[in-house]
């Protein structure tokens, strides 16, 4: 048997499986074989202990260790280094394509609610494809390759299984998910405990220091800026 075939006895625990789920909702592929359905996850260099974090985390399925790959961007004419790893083929993960591929696309299947519960699956797929505003609190969830209808059933999805409120948004690329700023906090405190450090910064509000992140655009700076003259005008210190 290649090393690189699952032990099909072997059992995924619970967390493994949130975390493939969060993956799969993200940048993570879905690959299938003669023999089987592998996962195969991918991200830049800048990436590289968010790609180890996951190694290690999906030890029951991984084989070989984390590679880099030289990937030339037509584009932008440029070259940059990625860190990828595949995992060995097994049911679990058979199952997971037959629910998330059509045609050899990825899609939202309907049972998602059964599917994405976990606050941890909500972390993962926040590392994976997340980012917050500079010019409010608000986060986004880069899902562009899905369509206008899947984008309304995860809308339903983040508030019935997360209270979250969320709304689509269209750039200039396709939809993706927006959380405003009134539910930021609550998305935040739901997916901190389970981000490794160096995705912090994608958080706009730090449930630890209770600190919101800093607003960078020259409208909020503005904004800022003559909300203190206004305070000293009234001989408030600042």
């Amino acid at each position: 048997m290649s090393r690189f075939t699952a032990h099909y006895d072997a059992m995924i625990s619970s967390r493994a499986k949130e975390i493939i789920i969060g993956t799969i909702m993200g940048d993570g592929h879905l690959a299938r074989l003669k023999t089987g359905v592998r996962l195969e996850v991918g991200h830049s260099d800048k990436q590289k202990d968010y790609v180890f974090w996951k190694y290690n985390e999906l030890s029951e399925l991984t084989g070989a260790d984390p590679h880099t790959l030289e990937i030339a961007d037509q584009r932008f004419h440029r070259r940059y280094r990625q860190w990828r790893f595949k995992s060995l083929i097994h049911p679990y993960l058979t199952e997971l394509h037959n629910r998330f591929y059509f045609q050899k696309k990825k899609i939202i299947p309907q049972d998602i609610f059964s599917l994405l519960k976990s606050p941890l699956s909500l972390a993962v797929w926040f590392m994976d494809d997340g980012g917050r505003r500079n010019d409010s609190y608000g986060l986004f969830l880069n899902t562009l390759s899905f369509t206008k209808d899947e984008h309304q059933l995860l809308t339903r999805v983040l508030k019935e299984n997360f209270a979250l409120d969320s709304r689509i948004h269209w750039i200039q690329d396709g939809y993706r998910l927006y959380i405003p700023s009134s539910s930021a906090k609550h998305f935040c405190e739901l997916v901190y405990p389970y981000l490794i450090p160096s995705m912090h910064y994608k958080l706009s509000f730090n449930p630890v220091t209770t600190s919101f992140a800093r607003l960078t655009r020259a409208r909020d700076v503005r904004k800022a800026h003559k909300t203190l003259v206004s305070l000293k005008e009234k001989g408030t210190k600042v």
